[in-house]
């Protein structure tokens, strides 16, 4: 029997870009059309406004209408229960989030629970309080900024409850260490986000740093993953490399999808 490869979803981190008009939406376009035009060209992506707050009903109804069947949508958690409350969520705002959540139906993707670089290993009592009550039929990822937390016990316990342990390429934690925890998944899905190394590129509309060997490596990590996973999901953001949509379609092609251009439905491009 052939071993079982993984559903990969290959999108960017947000998608509301005025700059992204012309070089990936079409001239002209609205920016309340922009949703359903990146949705041509990317199956899924990660949504960066819920982290500053908890959206509407009337928000996540709009994102499902304006997206194909099986789009993925992943969430920030609040910042209110990851910075603020610093996972102990006294005011009950996650069960409100995950509530409206739901409302994306089979458009839900996992929950992204971003900690800041001073949630320091001293806190894993909040952590594995958290970890301990989070609804069974989500699925969660953290993301650590703090070095310290990658350990023995903190891969045992987010394996336990099937909690993804985010892979960043960012600053804060080598690559190297990455790599390696992509070949121990703390769940039957893998979450990685590439942030790049610092926040200096400003200009959203083109590519300005060659990422070509980071895509390359991650590639191969992604090929090389455990056949208990069941589905990647990779998320793109402008500082990786300037303009994400871009590298996005490297990725795919890298893995042997075809990038879709948005401007005709359905046609498929050739980057190289």
């Amino acid at each position: 029997m052939a071993e079982r490869k993984p559903r990969i979803h290959i999108g960017t981190q947000g998608w509301n870009y005025d700059a992204w008009v012309g070089p990936f939406y079409p001239v002209n376009t609205r920016p309340m059309d922009f949703l359903a035009v990146y949705s041509r060209a990317f199956g899924a992506v990660e949504v960066d406004s819920t982290f500053y707050g908890v959206p509407a009903p009337a928000t996540f109804q709009s994102w499902y209408d304006r997206t194909p069947h099986d789009f993925v949508f992943a969430l920030k958690l609040p910042q209110e229960i990851t910075h603020e409350q610093r996972l102990r969520d006294s005011l009950g705002v996650g069960e409100m989030f995950y509530e409206r959540a739901r409302e994306l139906k089979q458009k839900l993707g996992p929950i992204l629970v971003q900690l800041s670089p001073d949630f320091e290993p001293n806190e894993l009592p909040a952590l594995i309080d958290f970890v301990g009550k989070v609804p069974s039929d989500l699925r969660f990822t953290i993301e650590f900024r703090h070095r310290g937390w990658f350990t023995e016990g903190v891969v045992a316990l987010l394996r336990d409850r099937n909690v993804g342990l985010t892979l960043v390429d960012g600053r804060w934690v080598p690559r190297k260490v990455m790599l390696a925890l992509a070949r121990r998944p703390t769940a039957d899905f893998a979450y990685i986000r590439w942030m790049g190394p610092n926040r200096n590129l400003v200009d959203f509309s083109r590519v300005q740093v060659d990422r070509s060997r980071e895509v390359d490596v991650w590639v191969d990590a992604i090929q090389r993953m455990p056949s208990t996973v069941t589905d990647v999901y990779g998320f793109v953001a402008n500082h990786f490399s300037g303009h994400s949509p871009w590298t996005a379609r490297e990725i795919q092609y890298a893995l042997g999808q075809r990038p879709v251009d948005p401007a005709t439905l359905g046609e498929q491009l050739s980057l190289f």
